[in-house]
């Protein structure tokens, strides 16, 4: 069996390279989704998947099987922006091949997941000894750029339901990924009092204030707890904005956004309360608050959620860890697969954090680059990748006792 899918995985190469490279060259940042779903969903069919649709909040699904064992492969769809399009060295849109790469907007970060899932699902259709155990569903989320794991939940809860293992396409560099630190986004703003700008000493300067606090929330990085897998807690001030009547006015109002990135032994108590505790936080002057993400995706649907994410990982001795391995090696060419952890926060969130069900990562393309001009991915990582997503079943399989 490994020969012939690691045969057909090498002669769809090209094609899943060329489908790869059609979804690159479709602008699809966070709610605005749906040309590219629409091209992807045209590739299941052309692919023969047993049924293919885009759910109520613009997830498009692929199904393949009909066996009780349900397995996800998550790739989300959307990407972030550009910024300045001058720092880029090629059209971002482009889908450019160099040097065995591809080259563009999304292509590791994560329309990678999406090419070498539809095209592992599509040669997992040919094991049909499988097919009376496991459905393989290809998701290609939503909105997960702008929020992790909503996309994905719906998916799973509203869309396929009773869902058993899940497999996230996010950049692992072809090594096997077992959960990261979670994330949370945390508005702090404080108050004061505004006066002409000639005489500041007849006001309250609020960006004075938020900048004695932003001190101590430097401060308070570097005393988070650290987890041996995976890692520090983190925090970093990544907004800040005034309110002020004038540019010769002291302002009256200041807000700064944190990106709190929280490892085991951490919550959203914890997090709250530990900038309360800083010197410079000022209760009577200072709210401190979580977010709420409610924008719609492009189908007009409004799901409104916590900008909070849950910590995760799964156990190294799981079966689907140990199944995400054997497959992995299984397929390796010149690469020593390993079991490690994301850096970034991925879709797992959902499945594992928030719902429990065991997740993994494995994904062509590196981590480090994600959401730089330099997003790629190498032509031959996709090969091996379909490989993957085709014999993941068949181990897990193993692990199951069937």
């Amino acid at each position: 069996m490994k020969e012939k899918v690691l045969l057909a995985a090498k002669n769809n190469r090209d094609r899943c390279a060329a489908f790869l490279r059609d979804i690159v060259r479709i602008q699809s940042f966070s709610t605005g989704e749906k040309d590219v779903a629409l091209r992807i969903k045209a590739e299941m069919e052309e692919l023969g998947f047993d049924q293919a649709w885009i759910d109520d909040y613009g997830n498009v699904i692929g199904r393949i099987g009909h066996g009780k064992t349900k397995i996800v492969y998550d790739g989300h769809i959307d990407t972030v922006g550009i910024g300045n399009r001058a720092n880029w060295p090629y059209d971002p849109f482009e889908g450019k091949v160099e040097d065995g790469y591809i080259y563009g907007r999304g292509a590791s970060d994560n329309k990678a997941a999406s090419a070498v899932q539809v095209y592992g699902a599509a040669l997992f259709k040919e094991m049909k000894e499988l097919h009376d155990d496991y459905s393989v569903y290809v998701v290609g989320s939503i909105q997960e750029e702008d929020c992790d794991g909503l996309g994905l939940r719906f998916a799973i809860e509203e869309s396929i339901k009773d869902v058993s293992f899940v497999c996230l396409g996010e950049a692992t560099n072809l090594n096997v990924y077992r959960g990261h630190r979670g994330r949370m986004e945390i508005k702090v703003k404080s108050k004061g009092r505004s006066c002409h700008g000639s005489a500041p000493e007849r006001g309250d300067n609020a960006i004075y204030k938020m900048l004695k606090l932003v001190a101590d929330l430097e401060g308070l990085n570097e005393r988070l707890h650290n987890d041996p897998f995976l890692g520090k807690g983190t925090l970093a001030v990544t907004h800040i904005k005034a309110e002020t009547p004038s540019l010769c006015a002291v302002p009256d109002g200041c807000e700064i956004h944190i990106d709190r990135r929280l490892t085991f032994g951490e919550n959203k108590e914890m997090a709250l309360a530990q900038i309360k505790e800083l010197p410079h936080f000022d209760a009577k002057s200072m709210d401190i608050r979580i977010p709420q993400y409610d924008t719609p995706s492009y189908t007009g649907k409004v799901l409104t959620t916590e900008c909070y994410f849950p910590t995760w990982a799964l156990e190294e001795k799981h079966p689907l860890v140990q199944a995400g391995i054997d497959a992995a090696r299984l397929v390796e060419k010149n690469h020593k697969s390993f079991i490690d952890k994301w850096v970034f926060s991925t879709n797992g969130v959902s499945s594992m954090g928030q719902l429990g069900i065991p997740t993994i990562g494995y994904g062509p393309a590196m981590e480090e680059d994600s959401h730089t001009t330099k997003d790629r991915v190498k032509i031959e990582d996709l090969e091996i990748s379909v490989a993957f997503y085709a014999l993941l079943p068949h181990e897990l399989q193993k692990y199951q006792g069937h």
